[in-house]
């Protein structure tokens, strides 16, 4: 039997064998209206330089803390790839939860060499499509440009996030309006909101969209 057809067929075993973990994963994903968080490290390539082999460490170390912080606000994971995490949550609430979490234990914890980990946290709310393979719709994208938007450190939310949870919102938590935004891909501006609480950081530069549709909203403008 020729050797690229055992490899072909390897190949092809290898990627039914995903494909069925994907559909089992997803039949226990929410439907309906879910929020999504996603996270990624901030200059995750200059902490490979820096760190050279230890790097594979510290994202392992990254990865555990963001997964018990989506695990104990009553999360599920969708997805884990390099640097990023997608996670999904039935309630908004439950994700402002894992955020806030997420970015307390980064910013307490002593990494190797004095390297400075920075995690910046999307969230959005919506109705995506639910199939075998995940999650599919403008939701999805919305939330991955919403994280890819904010800086190492900062949470950023949606405005459909920030109504969904305005009723169930910890005491000393609140939301700084930042205008609103054009993200690639989606049809209509998006307003963004940072979420503040007091023992993290709350200044940051403009989100990183490049464009805005306004200026930026007055202080008055706040929620929270």
């Amino acid at each position: 039997m020729p050797i690229g057809f055992i490899t072909g067929q390897l190949a092809t075993e290898r990627l039914q064998g995903e494909s069925r973990a994907r559909a089992a994963v997803a039949r226990d994903l929410p439907t309906g209206q879910v929020t999504f968080l996603l996270t990624d490290i901030e200059d995750s390539t200059g902490l490979l330089r820096r760190l050279g082999d230890g790097y594979a460490d510290l994202l392992s170390d990254v990865r555990r803390l963001l997964r018990r912080a989506v695990q104990r606000s009553g999360g599920s994971e969708v997805d884990v790839r390099a640097d990023e995490l997608f996670a999904v949550f039935k309630r908004p609430a439950g994700a402002l939860d894992a955020a806030l979490a997420m970015q307390r234990s980064v910013a307490s914890r002593a990494w190797p060499d004095g390297a400075s980990v920075r995690v910046r946290i999307g969230i959005h709310t919506g109705r995506p499509t639910l199939t075998d393979s995940g999650y599919v719709g403008l939701a999805v994208h919305a939330a991955a440009r919403i994280c890819a938007a904010g800086h190492g450190g900062q949470i950023l939310l949606s405005d459909a996030t920030v109504r969904a949870v305005e009723a169930s919102v910890p005491v000393g938590v609140g939301f700084r309006a930042l205008g609103d935004h054009r993200l690639h891909g989606l049809p209509e501006p998006e307003a963004l909101f940072q979420l503040e609480a007091p023992d993290l950081p709350a200044r940051f530069p403009p989100p990183r969209t490049g464009t805005r549709s306004f200026a930026d909203r007055p202080h008055g403008a706040e929620r929270g």
